[in-house]
């Protein structure tokens, strides 16, 4: 099972994912959000610097074509999320340049079929995340039954208030859904925002790499 974590502030906690063999580590370029990457310091020199080498995925909201071009060629990202309104035209315009993931959020209502029909042909991968007051995450889980209910034709990352305590209901999940790409998680990781509990993290990395 694939892992993505997201909300990365620190350049050394991005070489102890990849030194943990963490697959994804998700950079948020959304200046509102307390996990914006450069609030801890993160550049495109410290990465090269560094020599840090793991999959990054940059995560926008309603962002220009034009500042997420630029910030995929500066900062040299291996993936885009694009995690606000975005059209389906916008969409393809981006996934034309880099591997783009359109991220959707669910609530109560089971219309999952509904929203991601447009997007199917013209991105490269989905993220299911919770519905909030606010774009970012909640910490919440959503019913994850609106997934297992849709017949979604694409890889996804699932996302939305995953913990260290969700492995055995993963593990279930995983059992009856074929697209599973990876799983995203956050804040549940956190000792505060942008800080990970990287200790957490190997232990939960350690855990779902027995599921397949």
């Amino acid at each position: 099972m694939r892992l993505k974590v997201c909300g990365m502030t620190k350049i050394d906690q991005l070489k102890e994912l990849e030194a943990l063999g963490i697959d994804f580590a998700g950079l948020i370029f959304y200046k509102p959000s307390p996990r914006y990457a450069l609030n801890g310091g993160l550049s495109p020199s410290k990465i090269k610097k560094e020599r840090v080498k793991i999959n990054k995925i940059g995560v926008f909201v309603n962002e220009s074509v034009e500042n997420i071009l630029k910030i995929v060629d500066d900062w040299k990202l291996d993936m885009v999320q694009l995690h606000g309104d975005e059209s389906p035209r916008f969409c393809e315009q981006i996934s034309n340049h880099v591997n783009t993931i359109k991220a959707f959020r669910i609530g109560n209502e089971n219309n999952t079929a509904y929203k991601v029909f447009p997007y199917t042909e013209v991105t490269d991968l989905f993220l299911f995340d919770t519905l909030g007051k606010n774009f970012g995450g909640t910490g919440e889980q959503f019913d994850w039954k609106h997934i297992s209910s849709t017949n979604i034709q694409k890889p996804y990352f699932l996302s939305g208030g995953i913990g260290i305590d969700d492995v055995i209901k993963i593990k279930e999940f995983c059992e009856e859904q074929m697209n599973l790409f990876a799983l995203d998680v956050n804040s549940k990781f956190e000792i505060s925002p942008g800080l990970k509990d990287m200790q957490m993290v190997k232990r939960f990395a350690e855990e779902i790499q027995k599921i397949n």
